[in-house]
């Protein structure tokens, strides 16, 4: 059963399961009654999203070595306790629940859950590719 890593507001896969928000901020403009009927996500999990000055680092990414600092700065705010905690949660979890994380960027490649999906198999976490 492993975690989806997937863009929220995406039509949902079968069998994708509960939907874990790891975003600084809630969808803009949507209920907070409508977040779930409208693919966003289930559960808002913040602890795994980047700090917003981290995130405006990797949106302002235009070249391999400024992607690179984000990186680098995300990873290090993904070491603290509580995220480290949060991150073996999700991975110990993936054995045994279907369930996804995901972020509102369009492309993968150039979003946090491209390094969220590295650090959560790091954990061990069965991850879909």
């Amino acid at each position: 059963m492993p975690i989806r890593i997937v863009r929220l507001g995406s039509p949902r896969a079968e069998g994708e399961g509960t939907r874990v928000g790891t975003v600084r901020r809630p969808p803009r403009g949507v209920p907070k009654a409508e977040f779930a009927s409208r693919d966003f996500y289930d559960v808002w999990f913040p602890t795994l999203a980047p700090s917003l000055e981290t995130m405006k680092l990797g949106q302002a990414a235009g070249t391999a070595a400024e992607w690179n600092v984000f990186q680098r700065k995300y990873r290090a705010e993904m070491a603290r306790p509580d995220a480290q905690h949060a991150l073996a949660l999700l991975a110990t979890l993936s054995a045994q629940a279907d369930f996804s994380v995901g972020c509102y960027c369009e492309d993968e490649a150039r979003c946090h859950r491209s390094v969220l999906r590295a650090l959560l198999a790091e954990k061990g976490a069965a991850v879909v590719d």
